[in-house]
């Protein structure tokens, strides 16, 4: 499994000297309680460390400084326990790099009415604060989270779980790296894209190889090392040989082993995260990566077919934010349109995720038009059932647009034994004429990633911070 290494998030608390050191510690004691409990909730991805409290423009901007230069710091979480004069964020907050959430909570549930007075408003004055906080995040346009609700309770704290998730994200989106072996599909629009911009807007790296890069890798491979990873297929798949003799069978599913061992080597030698194929760039190559491409994927890589860069660093991007759950690439296929059952068949020509899959996958050898190869081997299986976010990136010339459908995926009930590929079933929201439409309106494309994990608030919030123009369709 690709690994992001240790993340943790820094717990600002506002306040000032006004009230007093006493009313301080008092704040600090209150900090250290609910940063405790937070860790504690398991509710949270990442741990949440305190830092000292934010009383001075000096200390807050020493804070954000430190939060630039360590990388497993991932993100701030700010809490104005008492009033906080917003000038004194200023010079921090815009130097702060990393995703803000703000979250606008107290330490008491409850106003307590029968003992309240001036020194108890004079602590617990979150209310007041958030305000002045708020107006300067505004003004400085910082694109900040904000949370708000009592900090035990189980929403905010997936609220925040859920950022969390986002924050990290984009933090690594700036290491995502997308190998091409061979260009995007002749004459086909929506895989284009302006790879210089991506890496400024986005900080993608996007590098091209020619297949035969590849194929030294793949060919590097040796018989005992293919043997031995045969054998895990055999602990992890059911096996369906069809019309294939055994022998015939199992010499194409081999050569899907030497692919992945050979693809897996040169990813990890480049340090790369995501990867795009194309069937049109095989030179040298026996079959198309099929079952190689689903591993690979199973393990957290972005993939695309058809060269579509794009698409395969969006999907490790929200690889990451899902941690690698019922997220995967993904194309419109066919439609149902029967009255009463309207849906789109989701499927590829073999590289469909099987971190989606609801049953025990299958490996299949059978025959492929495209590509002019021997039959290549797959894993086929059905979808998962669950709400979801569909998104696809495209580039309009002047900007790039990030579109995000969210979907109601189902198993099919009706058996395809004829169909040697997996398939997902889902419907568009708010219904399939209106979803369908607006998403062809709007300039979706026809490859996706697909998330049973997230939320399209989690990925608006993601393309807030990056800047980049978005269509919802819910």
């Amino acid at each position: 499994m690709l690994s992001i290494g240790k993340k943790e998030f820094w717990f600002v608390v506002g306040s000032q000297h006004l009230y007093g050191e006493e009313a301080l510690r008092e704040v600090k004691n209150h900090a250290e309680e609910m940063v405790a409990s937070l860790n504690k909730s398991g509710k949270l991805p990442y741990p949440v460390v305190l830092q000292e409290l934010a009383v001075t423009p000096a200390v807050i901007t020493k804070i954000m400084k430190e939060v630039n230069y360590r990388d497993e710091v991932a993100g701030v979480i700010t809490w104005m326990h008492t009033f906080s004069p917003a000038k004194n964020w200023i010079r921090g907050t815009k130097l702060l790099q990393k995703p803000l959430l703000h979250l606008a909570t107290q330490y008491n549930e409850s106003i307590p009415w029968a003992t309240i007075d001036m020194d108890f408003m004079n602590l617990n004055q979150a209310a007041h604060g958030d305000r002045e906080y708020g107006f300067i995040n505004a003004r400085l346009q910082k694109n900040n989270k904000i949370v708000v609700g009592f900090w035990q309770s189980e929403k905010v704290q997936q609220q925040i779980a859920e950022w969390m998730d986002v924050a990290v994200a984009y933090n690594e989106s700036f290491n995502i790296k997308v190998a091409r072996f061979g260009d995007n599909m002749r004459n086909v629009a929506v895989t284009e894209g302006d790879k210089v911009e991506a890496q400024i807007q986005f900080g993608w790296t996007v590098d091209y190889f020619g297949i035969g890069d590849l194929v030294q890798y793949v060919n590097d491979v040796t018989e005992a090392e293919v043997d031995t990873l045969f054998e895990q297929y055999k602990e992890l798949y059911d096996f369906d040989y069809t019309d294939y003799d055994q022998k015939t069978w199992e010499d194409h599913v081999k050569v899907q082993a030497r692919q992945e061992i050979g693809l897996r080597r040169f990813l990890e030698a480049g340090d790369y995260t995501a990867f795009s194929s194309n069937f049109e760039d095989l030179y040298g190559m026996q079959q198309l990566p099929g079952l190689a491409v689903q591993r690979l994927m199973a393990e957290g890589y972005g993939f695309a077919g058809e060269g579509d860069w794009k698409t395969a660093a969006i999907d490790r991007l929200l690889k990451i934010m899902a941690h690698n759950k019922a997220t995967g690439f993904m194309e419109d296929y066919t439609y149902e349109l029967t009255p009463g059952k309207e849906a789109i068949l989701q499927s590829h020509m073999m590289e469909v995720d099987p971190v989606l899959a609801a049953n025990k996958p299958k490996i299949v050898v059978a025959p492929l038009s495209m590509g002019d190869r021997e039959d290549p081997a797959r894993l086929v299986f059905d979808g998962m059932t669950g709400e979801g976010v569909a998104v696809s990136m495209a580039d309009f010339g002047t900007n790039y647009k990030l579109l995000i459908n969210e979907v109601d995926a189902f198993e099919p009930t009706e058996a395809a034994p004829k169909l040697p590929v997996a398939r997902i079933m889902w419907t568009p929201r708010p219904n399939f004429h209106d979803g369908v439409q607006s998403w062809i309106e709007t300039g979706g494309g026809h490859h996706t990633v697909v998330s049973l994990s997230l939320t399209s608030d989690q990925i608006e919030t993601w393309a807030k911070l990056v800047g980049l123009e978005f269509v919802t369709i819910k």
